[in-house]
């Protein structure tokens, strides 16, 4: 697995930053991007002050955010060095999370026990789209004889944990 610092994380990279409030940027920082954007280097890892999140250039920075935060606003975050994972790669280390009681999903990092099912983050991204479909859409389901809810669970099981395609797997649900 590829080691990030200060020379590399802004390179195609995934990573959950963790909104802080009591982090004061000094003067000097390392780092501000054409954006405003500011960052600060530590040995563990690295602040960041931005009033964007997501997408930035090449990378998925996400940010867990406080209750009250609100999309534009500027906000302070950190992120560790072992905290970002390459998405241009073809190595398998994300995983799919499902909440099927709220109809939400997500594309996690491995950690370091995960016995899950991995993919690409491209691979990833791609299930994600179509498992959305799958939660937020009834009209798919209605030439299947099971419970709509009691389907959708074993289709996007075995649609997380495998690399059968979607089609694949209903068909053999028909």
């Amino acid at each position: 697995m590829k080691t990030y610092n200060q020379t590399n994380f802004f390179k195609h990279t995934f990573c959950e930053f963790q909104q802080v409030d009591t982090f004061e940027f000094p003067e000097n920082t390392n780092y501000k991007s054409k954006s405003e954007s500011e960052y600060f280097y530590t040995d563990e890892g690295v602040y960041r002050k931005s009033n964007h999140w997501g997408r930035v250039a090449n990378c998925r920075w996400k940010l867990i955010s406080n209750d009250n935060y609100k999309n534009q606003n500027i906000v302070i975050a950190f992120a560790k060095w072992i905290d970002f994972f390459p998405i241009n790669s073809s190595e398998k280390i994300f995983f799919i999370e499902v909440d099927f009681e709220n109809k939400t999903t997500k594309l996690q990092p491995k950690q370091k026990n995960d016995i899950k099912y991995l993919h690409t983050f491209s691979e990833g991204q791609q299930k994600i789209k179509q498992i959305k479909h799958l939660l937020n859409d009834d009209k798919w389901a209605k030439y299947f004889d099971d419970e709509i809810e009691e389907l959708r669970f074993k289709i996007i099981e075995e649609f997380i944990n495998s690399d059968k395609t979607l089609q694949n797997i209903k068909r053999v649900h028909k």
